[in-house]
């Protein structure tokens, strides 16, 4: 096994492993021992809460978030920001890290699904349910990943600029994404909790991977920062 290999298994596909093996540990917890425990005995009051409270105009909102955090939205913008950044950057780290974390996140949601069948919460449901189970939220795990990578990259490239502003507000989307699924009777709470452990924790496990590291670059391509006019 080369070099490479090793490295990749150490600081890739093990602690995504490990993480796999954490979020389906958690899911048996809540689905199969504590279903009946406290906190878990109030997520039904508090999906049936959010139910009475829908109004138009906040279910407008509600579809937002919900939509920057759909499939379609993730990958679109996934792609355009990993093109920007290899343009503004001049090189491939910050573009493979922010691929590498969306691609892990969605690759422990979906295998956690496999093992994990829980229903989803007994209020109506103001989307279509894909063919997935309740936990955790593909949606919210996706937006921590994404838009939690893009805030990474930004606050390590923008330096004291108005970049770095805009990152604390990319860190709303993800919060918005949350309490969207929700009161759109999507997922319960915990749902929502475990997602964004499994977005957070691939954004982390690619950071030391890929970030912190020198070895993915373009040919040539010096350590640089965005250049921008200070606020």
């Amino acid at each position: 096994m080369t070099t490479v290999a090793v490295q990749a298994l150490k600081r890739v596909l093990i602690p995504v492993a490990v993480l796999l093996g954490v979020m389906i540990g958690l899911g048996l917890l809540i689905t199969k021992v504590m279903m009946h425990t406290w906190p878990l005995t109030i997520e039904d009051s508090v999906n049936r809460e959010l139910e009475r409270d829908r109004t138009h105009e906040v279910s407008l909102v509600s579809l937002i978030f919900s939509t920057l955090a759909s499939t379609p939205a993730i990958i679109a913008v996934t792609v355009l920001a990993a093109i920007g950044l290899r343009l503004a950057l001049k090189r491939w780290r910050e573009s493979v890290f922010l691929c590498a974390a969306v691609c892990a996140q969605a690759v422990v949601f979906f295998l956690t699904t496999l093992v994990i069948d829980r229903p989803r919460p007994d209020v109506d449901h103001m989307d279509v349910s894909p063919p997935t189970s309740s936990f955790p939220s593909g949606h919210t795990s996706a937006a921590v990943a994404l838009y939690l990578g893009l805030a990474v990259i930004l606050f390590r490239v923008a330096g004291r600029t108005w970049l770095e502003r805009a990152a604390w507000l990319l860190l709303i989307v993800p919060v918005g994404v949350a309490l969207t699924r929700m009161y759109r009777g999507m997922h319960h709470p915990s749902d929502v909790l475990a997602s964004f452990l499994n977005g957070g924790v691939c954004v982390l496990v690619m950071t030391r991977a890929i970030l912190n590291r020198t070895g993915i670059r373009g040919p040539g391509a010096p350590a640089r920062k965005l250049t921008s006019a200070k606020a």
